[in-house]
């Protein structure tokens, strides 16, 4: 049992919305991604989308209405919610999600999931 540095594991790669797994909390995948640029509009229908921000800035885009996050702020869509995250800079992200939820919500356009 060790500590999880995020800041290590984030210098270990530099692509951007390709999320990767640091760990695992009761069945859910703990993972660290960088983002740039727009993601894609998508939604969750099973489980809700959790966000924390490492570094940096985010909006989560929404169809009712936009979220913006600084470092330190949380934000969880709710399961259902269409939403498009989206990164001006370089931003790093801690998200939680139940293990082997696709990062679209499709697995067909999910992002491989790699453990780091």
């Amino acid at each position: 049992m060790q500590p999880i540095n995020l800041a290590e594991k984030l210098a270990t790669f530099s692509e951007y919305w390709q999320p990767r797994v640091v760990g695992q909390f009761n069945g859910h995948d703990l993972m660290v991604v960088k983002v740039k640029g727009e993601f894609l509009w998508h939604k969750h229908d099973d489980t809700d989308d959790f966000f924390l921000v490492l570094q940096g800035r985010i909006t989560i885009r929404m169809r009712e209405g936009d979220v913006t996050l600084s470092a330190g702020e949380v934000f969880i869509v709710p399961k259902g919610a269409e939403h498009c995250p989206f990164a001006e800079e370089e931003a790093h992200v801690l998200l939680l999600e139940p293990t082997g939820t696709p990062n679209t919500g499709d697995a067909n356009t999910a992002a491989p999931r790699r453990v780091i």
